[in-house]
This record gives C-alpha cells, structure tokens and sequence, in this order.
C-alpha cells in the first residue's frame, strides 16, 4: 500500500480531491492525518490508473476523429446560427406588418348607421303553411326606419329658406 497526499491520490485515481476526501468520510478509504492535520490516504497499487502510453498510430486515428467532428460541429453552429438570423429576419418583419395594421385600426371609421333588418324576403313556416315576409317585424317598422335613416341624412343637406 502506497501513502499518498489526498491530491496525489486523486491524481492517481483520476477524480477530483473532492472525491477522494468523499471516499475517506464515507470509509471506503483507509486515511491517517499527520501532526500538522495533513490528510494521507492509502491506496493500493493495483487500483490506480495505469500510467498513459501514447500509442503514435492510433493518437493519429484518434486525432483524426476529434478534428472531423469539431468540423462537423463548427459546420452545424454555422448552419444553426444561419438559421436563427432567417428566423430573425422573420419576426422582425412579422412585428413591421403588426405594428402597420395596429396604426390603421383607428383610421378604419365605424360604420355610419347601424344594421337594420335584412330586407331580403325569408321564407318561415307558420303552422305548416309557407309564406313570404320581409322580416318578423311588421311593415310599418321598416317605413318608419327607412323615413327615420333618410331624414338623418337629409338634415345636413336641407336648406332652410
């Protein structure tokens, strides 16, 4: 068993000292501390990580891989930030469009005489017999209406003499 420095421990397992000092609480490694409170752990030299041997042609292979895919990825960045300047563009003209028909709601002018009753003839069944009438209100409503919308109009019109 080697004694190690809990940054030399965690050096040697590939983890952080976090880890390690997470390890000693929860007593699944064997620790002792110094006169000056240093903590040293122990550990087996079977556990740790081997040491790293750089193998020349498969480094290459594995380089070779790692630049292909920052290009592919590089590549898709592009793409996406492509995109999002389209979709940008987009709403911007979206906005322009909005903010046009909201400044033309109060030039629109309300209509000038309110809707009367449909003057076309409907056709009603009135205990199984079928007639034709203006409306369901009777015919004077409607002269009187016509004569009371003609006069509105009129009155600007009108001279008096």
């Amino acid at each position: 068993m080697d004694r190690v420095t809990v940054q030399e421990a965690a050096h040697r397992l590939g983890i952080s000292q976090d880890a390690v000092r997470q390890r000693v609480r929860r007593g699944s490694m064997r620790c002792d501390k110094d006169d000056k409170g240093r903590v040293y752990v122990y550990l087996d030299p079977t556990n740790t990580r081997p040491a790293v041997v750089h193998n020349a042609p498969s480094d290459t292979v594995h380089d070779t891989s790692h630049n292909e895919l920052i290009t592919e990825l590089r590549d898709r960045i592009q793409f996406l930030e492509t995109e999002l300047a389209g979709r940008k563009e987009e709403s911007r003209r979206k906005d322009h469009i909005i903010a046009a028909l909201t400044q033309r709601i109060p030039e629109l002018e309300p209509a000038s005489e309110p809707r009367e009753y449909s003057e076309r003839p409907t056709e009603h069944v009135d205990r199984g017999t079928t007639s034709t009438t203006e409306s369901r209100k009777p015919r004077w409503a409607f002269l009187l209406g016509d004569l009371v919308s003609a006069s509105r109009r009129g009155l600007g019109r009108v001279r008096r003499g």
